[in-house]
């Protein structure tokens, strides 16, 4: 009965040590409000919905599952963070530096991306109907569903 108990017990204090460790870090949320500067933060899950962080520093960033909806993220430097399943619906993000960036899973729905750079970034599964990604820079990039987007060129059939 013991060993029964234990072994249903494992799978529940795995999924919440799961959830503790990926939880943004206050201290790093304190961080990034006040300077605008948080390279290689854990910022994951992070509640930043309108945020304004023109010019921001995220480099690294963990920003996995992070609310970022309406945030203004214009000119930001997010190269190689990781926003996987990322809410950024409507955020502006023109001329953002996304270069090498996880945005797999990620709700681009609405955003602004004109003049990003998204080369080399993974969009694998990212949705960007309604965004705009006129003059945006995607070679490289690997993924994305762009039905619906603004700016970016179909391959022609062949």
């Amino acid at each position: 009965m013991k060993k029964l108990l234990v072994l249903l017990l494992i799978p529940f204090v795995v999924g919440l040590l799961g959830h503790i460790t990926d939880a943004a870090n206050r201290t790093h949320v304190k961080k990034l409000k006040r300077t605008k500067k948080c390279n290689r933060c854990n910022l994951s899950g992070a509640k930043l919905n309108g945020i304004r962080l023109t010019r921001a520093r995220l480099r690294g960033a963990n920003l996995r599952r992070a609310r970022l909806r309406g945030a203004k993220l214009r000119s930001a430097d997010l190269r190689g963070a990781n926003l996987s399943r990322a809410d950024l619906r409507r955020a502006n993000l023109r001329y953002a530096r996304l270069s090498r960036a996880n945005l797999s899973g990620a709700n681009l729905r609405g955003a602004n991306l004109r003049g990003a750079d998204l080369r080399g970034a993974n969009l694998r599964g990212a949705k960007f109907r309604g965004a705009n990604l006129r003059r945006a820079k995607l070679k490289g990039a690997k993924g994305g569903n762009f039905k619906g987007a603004k700016g970016v060129r179909r391959a022609r059939k062949r």
